[in-house]
């Protein structure tokens, strides 16, 4: 689904992603870690394409296309979407016409999606104007149901939302990563990576997502260099005890 090699990314001149090789295969979940400053929003941002990450060596190539240098809107009509950890309001444009933009010509029930992420009452509100927290992820997890986008990534999706938002934030991504099928605890591993047809790549610092979403992987960005890569949980049991600067001296 999602292939990267040897990508170097500037912003104003200063490095900030560094020889960064990454695949992520159609139908897992990447989860990426690592500290504040570590460049992982600036590789989201470098995925879809935003002016100011400035590739300046390597590829990046998603089903099959090099979209390296394609505009935002290509990458998007080809099946990338984000879920941003701060998007900004946007006065004067209704939540509703955003989902319906999002959705394009595909028929999408936006009412019956905005009642299940208890999200409908903000429909004929500005963008994101005056929202809390949680009421700001359930906006923009409602946006990726309308899209329906084949690689899937999240800034931090529980970063400002308390624990009730966040059980129905997980089982709503749980809901677009895998199309459709239900999910259940009985299912084993196999059997639910065999289901999902879409790749995520989903940052989180504390881990709480990881109780919601099944991840096949876990990464760490440190200082602009992809240093590890082995089970997500493992990985948050290692950052937890030993703290990140560890974890990148193991891997180097």
């Amino acid at each position: 689904m999602l292939t990267i090699e040897e990508l170097k990314v500037e912003i104003g001149g200063k490095p900030i992603l560094k020889d960064i090789n990454l695949h992520v295969p159609e139908g897992e979940t990447h989860i990426l870690f690592g500290p504040n400053g570590s460049g992982k929003s600036t590789l989201m941002l470098t995925i879809m394409g935003f002016a100011g990450c400035e590739v300046v060596h390597g590829k990046i190539t998603f089903k099959g296309h090099d979209i390296t240098h394609m505009s935002i809107d290509e990458r998007a009509r080809l099946g990338i979407g984000v879920a941003f950890q701060r998007p900004p309001a946007i006065n004067g444009l209704k939540t509703r016409h955003l989902v319906e933009i999002c959705a394009g010509d595909r028929p999408v029930g936006v009412e019956e999606l905005a009642r299940d992420l208890k999200f409908d009452h903000f429909l004929d509100r500005d963008v994101n104007a005056n929202f809390s927290g949680g009421e700001i992820k359930r906006s923009e997890i409602l946006q990726l149901l309308a899209q329906d986008p084949d690689l899937v990534m999240l800034d931090e999706p529980e970063s400002g939302v308390d624990l009730e938002n966040i059980a129905l934030l997980g089982e709503m991504i749980n809901r677009l990563l895998h199309r459709g099928v239900k999910y259940a605890a009985s299912v084993s591993h196999k059997d639910k990576k065999t289901a999902r047809s879409k790749s995520a790549l989903v940052i989180t610092h504390t881990g709480h997502i990881l109780d919601y979403i099944t991840a096949d992987r876990g990464q760490v960005l440190y200082d602009g260099h992809l240093c590890c890569s082995r089970n997500a949980r493992e990985i948050l049991k290692w950052i937890s005890e030993y703290g990140y600067e560890e974890c990148f001296r193991c891997a180097m």
